[in-house]
């Protein structure tokens, strides 16, 4: 009698981490927000050590990957263009098609078709595509809705950022 009992333990751990599995490939994750590039939305230094201790986890939706729904002023998480292995959280400041003015070296670029580009709130502190140019859009791996760690910052991610864009999204017309 053990060993059914064993046997069906078994069955709905293996269920339970199979679903867990697809829900987190196809649905949302959690990741933690690693350094300062999207202070102050993502790990705010405030001199308090419980902010500066832990870095923010966050929820990533995946709903948005099916026909690349993104809009500007959206945070979404990314392999990198230079290091697929390493994964990047940036804001979206302009979509394919649109012209960018980049403050570098003053010159203006169309951001082409299944590319977007991508900056850091903040500047200062961000590699992103003043660096590295426009993302493919099949980079992303899904937008960030909510803070979910630690608890005292817990709530929604604004798609505005707290201080704005860096880069001049410029106008055609």
């Amino acid at each position: 009698m053990g060993s059914i009992s064993l046997w069906n333990s078994a069955k709905k751990i293996i269920t339970a981490a199979v679903i867990t599995v697809a829900v987190s490939d196809r649905i949302v994750t959690v990741v933690p927000v690693r350094g300062g590039s999207m202070s102050p939305t993502f790990n705010p230094k405030t001199g308090s050590w419980m902010e500066e201790t832990f870095d923010d986890h966050v929820l990533v939706e995946k709903f948005c990957l099916g026909n690349y729904k993104f809009s500007r002023g959206d945070v979404v998480v990314f392999r990198s263009p230079l290091n697929h292995k390493e994964t990047m959280i940036k804001r979206i400041a302009g979509l394919p098609g649109e012209w960018i003015g980049t403050e570098h070296n003053n010159d203006v670029i169309q951001i082409p078709s299944g590319h977007c580009w991508v900056e850091g709130d903040n500047t200062a502190s961000s590699m992103d595509s003043k660096s590295f140019g426009p993302i493919p859009l099949a980079l992303i791996r899904g937008r960030v809705t909510h803070i979910l760690w630690p608890p005292q910052r817990r709530g929604s991610v604004k798609r505005t950022p707290q201080q704005g864009l860096s880069s001049n999204q410029l106008d055609p017309n």
